[in-house]
């Protein structure tokens, strides 16, 4: 009987796990550390995980392992090169999230172009009610139609980006991170062009080639107005630089639900 093992059920909300049982004996943790791992996948025939990090050493001790399920798209946490050599199968879920991050990605842009918590705050806080011209004029906000909306990574969430972006009107475009995705009926830009743009919206995965892709160098050419929305994998924008450039008005603003180490660091640079 096969040895199947979920590390981190917690982080995959109200699912039934019990029908995993009809493939083999099933031992399910809430939450893995990283000490943890390696004992607890040594036995392993299957391998369940969200966030937990499979790397060389925990792989050489699973001497059983065959399979390592990712529960997200994303399987930058896994060691595939180390995988590959032991003949490991890795399998991640493509394209279950697509709607949802498409919406989250607009809903967070729009409410920072918009300035939408300032304003929800200025009503709570009373200030609305006081104003004899009932109105705060303090904060501009403008619309994305017509802004040049570049995307980077046109894989299904990428696509899905492209297409709401054009029906607000932003002329819209998309980088390819490998330099060799073409595809008909989307607009392809160069870097430069890239970093020419009013919004950057990022939607690739973390590899060699995207790694601090918005270094202090890429953050330094951005326009100053430019709106940088990090929806791929934190390590593609360098936190120090992006931080650094935010308190140098350097850019209009950064947007993200990812970062370079998770769960956020009580000292990121993002929240000094």
């Amino acid at each position: 009987m096969k040895k199947i093992v979920i590390l981190d059920a917690k982080t995959l909300g109200s699912v039934d796990l019990e029908r995993f049982r009809a493939f083999g004996s099933l031992l399910v943790f809430q939450t893995t550390t990283v000490t943890e791992v390696l004992d607890r996948i040594s036995e392993a025939d299957i391998v369940i995980t969200n966030k937990v990090v499979i790397g060389k050493n925990e792989l050489s001790a699973a001497k059983n392992l065959k399979l390592v399920c990712v529960a997200a798209t994303g399987v930058n946490n896994i060691d595939l090169i180390e995988c590959k050599k032991r003949g490991v199968a890795v399998c991640n879920v493509v394209g279950y999230s697509t709607r949802s991050v498409a919406q989250i990605t607009f809903s967070s842009i729009l409410s920072f172009v918009s300035k939408s918590c300032y304003f929800d705050n200025f009503v709570k806080s009373g200030s609305y009610a006081k104003s004899d011209i009932f109105t705060d004029l303090s904060r501009e906000f403008s619309e994305i139609a017509g802004k040049r909306f570049c995307v980077i990574g046109l894989g299904n969430i990428g696509k899905s980006i492209y297409k709401i972006a054009k029906n607000f009107g932003c002329k819209v475009c998309y980088y390819s991170t490998s330099g060799e995705n073409s595809q008909k009926g989307y607009k392809r830009v160069s870097f430069e062009d890239m970093l020419e743009c009013d919004i950057i919206s990022i939607h690739c995965g973390l590899n060699e080639k995207t790694k601090n892709l918005f270094d202090s160098g890429a953050l330094a050419r951005i326009k100053k107005t430019a709106i940088l929305a990090n929806f791929g994998r934190g390590g593609i924008v360098c936190e120090k630089s992006v931080a650094g450039a935010i308190d140098d008005n350097r850019i209009g603003g950064y947007v993200t639900d990812v970062f370079e180490a998770e769960p956020m660091m009580s000292d990121s640079p993002l929240l000094s």
